[in-house]
């Protein structure tokens, strides 16, 4: 098999159904036992190839039945409906492991793609107020959790390493929202959410 060579960078976001903190963190069991949540890569740089990605946002929501690292995972795939065919095509095979490299040791968990959709993927990362809407899908908003020298709290080295090498900022949630794929999900406020930067390359 080919592996092209890729590399991304930029901001990644997601929100869950755990509490604060959130167990998926430390590698133990989701607070329910499972978790859902919603996730955002806003890529500022990026290639595969040839094939440029600067400006593009993926989303995804996922049902993980049990440890996160036991994987069985359900996905829902979003891609930037700004994306040409060869920039969809270029983030579908990223996403789903097809060159390696970190997106490739995310997509091993998944056990089922339940859907892959162009929508227009709106985002707000930056700052202490953070917010995701995926059109015909849904979205969450959340805040960052102040910490006692009054920035937004942080969780550094953790071992779920979504965005290895940087700390996630620790937020919570005042809206969750999704509907597709036969899957809903609305669950009450003050869930978790995590963001931070991400560089992942093969």
């Amino acid at each position: 098999e080919i592996f092209m060579s890729w590399n991304l960078k930029g901001d990644y976001a997601e929100s869950c159904n755990c509490d604060l903190m959130c167990p998926c963190i430390f590698l133990q069991a989701p607070t329910k036992g499972f978790c859902e949540a919603m996730l955002v890569w806003d890529i500022k740089e990026g290639h595969l190839g040839d094939v440029k990605l600067d400006g593009l946002k993926v989303s995804a929501w996922l049902h993980a039945p049990a440890v996160l690292t036991e994987g069985g995972f359900q996905l829902a795939l979003y891609v930037d409906e700004n994306a040409s065919d060869a920039q969809h095509d270029a983030i579908v095979e990223l996403w789903s492991g097809k060159h390696g490299g970190h997106l490739g040791v995310i997509a091993s968990l998944v056990g089922e793609i339940i859907g892959v959709k162009k929508a227009a993927i709106t985002c707000s990362i930056d700052g202490g107020k953070k917010s995701l809407q995926v059109s015909g899908a849904g979205g969450w908003d959340m805040a960052g959790v102040e910490s006692g020298d009054g920035k937004v709290a942080q969780c550094n080295f953790h071992p779920l390493a979504i965005n290895p090498g940087f700390p996630v900022d620790v937020n919570l949630t005042s809206k969750q929202e999704y509907s597709d794929h036969g899957r809903s999900w609305n669950t009450t406020p003050d869930r978790v959410g995590l963001s931070g930067p991400f560089v992942y390359q093969a």
